[in-house]
């Protein structure tokens, strides 16, 4: 059974900084796509960065060059380092293994 978990979330300035983790326990971790998607109130949840099992990534045009998606297999620890964060980026972030199966979420909200 796969449990995921994220934490990192808060409430920051733009222009701040904030690191998302997310733990992933099972056996499926090491060989499985992660991925960090986000809903903002009134909108559609949608993709923000994408980690394969071999490390390769995509992320939203909108976070591009802002947000780094990294992974540690031996920790079964998926991150989201955020920066120059902008009030657009406000919502609810979640962690997702394989988009099958998914965490509570973290709350991540950006003032300007």
């Amino acid at each position: 059974q796969v449990q995921i978990l994220e934490s990192g979330g808060g409430l920051i300035e733009a222009g701040g900084s904030l690191t998302l983790s997310c733990s992933a326990s099972g056996r499926l971790f090491s060989i499985s796509a992660m991925g960090w998607h986000r809903q903002a109130p009134g909108k559609r949840r949608e993709l923000v960065a994408r980690i394969g099992s071999s490390g390769s990534t995509n992320y939203a045009d909108s976070v591009k060059g802002r947000f780094t998606i990294s992974r540690d297999n031996a920790k079964e620890m998926v991150y989201l380092q955020m920066n120059n964060l902008k009030p657009e980026d406000t919502g609810v972030y979640y962690c997702t293994l394989r988009e099958l199966y998914w965490g509570q979420g973290t709350q991540v909200t950006v003032t300007s």
